[in-house]
């Protein structure tokens, strides 16, 4: 049996090859290239070309260890056992009510989100478009999105430090 942390699960869509990520490095390699160039531009036009690769690869290697380290598959069984025993759980709500919510909030970390305020104002404005058909609203959801990013985040923090 594979473990399911296994980076197996994520073969490269070319080579095959074990615990590519290709959409973490991707995000994460382009949030990097524009830090990367906008910190650059104060050395003017080489200092931004410069920059923006060198924050390229950086970002590229935190997003691939973002999505290394958060397995969507085990979080979804652990959110659907926990959901019930959260603080913030409402009676009459059901798991698939929280589980775009939860799916946001590790998503937001698999994505290269690890500031939680930029994950936060992100989902705050996109909550209404992509809940699915969960019955809560924003600011129900809320606790729910920052619970699974905090729950990712610590793994990311654990699987790339560690």
């Amino acid at each position: 049996m594979t473990h399911p942390q296994d980076p197996k699960l994520n073969p490269d869509p070319i080579t095959d090859e074990p615990g590519a990520h290709p959409i973490g490095t991707g995000i994460g390699a382009a949030g990097g290239a524009l830090t990367g160039a906008a910190a650059g531009s104060v050395a003017g036009p080489i200092g931004t070309a410069v920059g923006g690769v060198v924050g390229a690869v950086i970002g590229g290697l935190a997003g691939k260890g973002a999505a290394e380290a958060v397995n969507p598959t085990s979080e979804d069984a652990y959110w659907s056992d926990a959901y019930q025993r959260e603080p913030y759980f409402a009676e009459g709500y059901t798991y698939d009510d929280y589980a775009p919510a939860y799916r946001a909030g590790y998503e937001s970390v698999r994505d290269g989100r690890v500031d939680w305020e930029e994950a936060r104002s992100d989902w705050e404005t996109r909550w209404e478009a992509d809940r699915a058909q969960s019955r809560l609203g924003w600011t129900q959801a809320e606790p729910a999105v920052k619970a699974a990013w905090e729950r990712a985040n610590r793994s990311y923090k654990q699987t790339n430090q560690g």
